[in-house]
């Protein structure tokens, strides 16, 4: 009753009966209290928990953002590809989620079991097809007469993008995509049995003009040893050490290529205004340090070190002597 909106009429008739006796405020607080059962479908087990499906969209928002640089540079042309969606179903119901005819790839992804199955619609399919060609991206769904040749095509162009999943799941398994069957018809798929969870990610596809969806569909076989790996704690963990050190070492290199002014101050003198009026080439202006005694060496402005000025190949140079204390305290 709780989840329920009452009218005021069902109000009063409630009012009513706990008045009268008709009902009683102890027998509803134990019925809201009995545990309420749900209706459990074993032929649609869940078998992945939500922050692992959240991981694995993560991950295949990568694998999306490398299919749309890949295609756009192979087809030249707009192409946007973002994940939909992320749903584990048992397969049966994918398969009849999916056209009749259309285009399917299935890969074998050692060293992990099963097979992982890459369904594009056919309008996409077609699109990138005659961009292929060097056509102008127009689609024409003939997937039930599909030629050798065309079937090469795409076989070559979509095993090229599926390699891409090593780089998007390389924070979870080392895998090695390989195109193990072409099929167009999903009745005559045979990858596991009908009632095996298979997380399907829909990825949205545009190709100039032409939209349409590509489907990733991967079975609990394939998954199940690196099902800890996909826990949010391993993933984030993984991925900050793969890229500490990288990040680390890009800093040290550019911050050993960044120049620094280096100003060694030799002396000082005070002369007036009318003396430095009048200054002509061959004057000599006596400074306030002798020639024996350390200059101060300044980087970006501040004293670092004491020096001794002197000669190298026969350049003038300067000799460090010693660290200046304190010289940056105040930075």
């Amino acid at each position: 009753m709780s989840g329920e909106i009452l009218s005021q009429s069902e109000i009063d008739a409630l009012l009513s009966a706990l008045s009268t006796g008709e009902m009683n405020a102890d027998d509803i607080k134990k019925e809201q209290e009995t545990k309420k059962v749900k209706v459990y479908d074993f032929k649609r087990a869940l078998r992945f928990s939500k922050d692992q499906i959240r991981s694995l969209t993560r991950i295949h928002e990568n694998f999306a953002r490398l299919l749309t640089t890949y295609f756009s540079a192979q087809l030249r042309t707009y192409v946007q590809i973002t994940v939909a969606s992320a749903d584990q179903i048992p397969f049966e119901e994918f398969i009849r989620s999916v056209p009749k005819m259309t285009i399917l790839n299935s890969f074998d992804v050692p060293p992990l079991d099963g097979r992982i199955l890459m369904e594009i619609n056919p309008n996409i399919a077609y699109s990138m097809l005659d961009l292929v060609m060097g056509g102008k991206g127009t689609s024409v769904n003939k997937v039930d007469n599909l030629t050798e040749i065309e079937q090469r095509i795409m076989s070559n162009l979509f095993e090229s993008a599926f390699e891409h999943l090593t780089e998007a799941w390389g924070n979870i398994a080392e895998i090695n995509p390989v195109l193990a069957d072409f099929e167009v018809n999903p009745q005559f798929l045979q990858m596991v049995s009908p009632n095996e969870t298979v997380v399907v990610i829909s990825m949205n596809t545009t190709v100039g003009e032409i939209s349409g969806m590509i489907n990733l569909c991967i079975p609990h076989v394939v998954l199940e040893p690196i099902i800890p790996n996909l826990s949010v704690h391993y993933w984030m963990q993984n991925n900050n050490k793969e890229k500490e050190p990288i990040e680390a070492e890009n800093i040290e290199k550019r911050i050993k290529h960044a120049p620094i002014p280096l100003a060694v101050e030799l002396g000082n003198a005070e002369i007036s205004i009318e003396d430095f009026l009048s200054i002509q080439m061959g004057d000599v202006i006596q400074l306030d340090k002798k020639i024996d005694e350390p200059v101060i060496v300044k980087l970006e402005g501040i004293p670092k070190y004491y020096a001794q000025v002197g000669k190298s190949s026969k350049k003038m140079a300067i000799q460090i002597l010693n660290e200046v204390k304190g010289g940056d305290d105040d930075e």
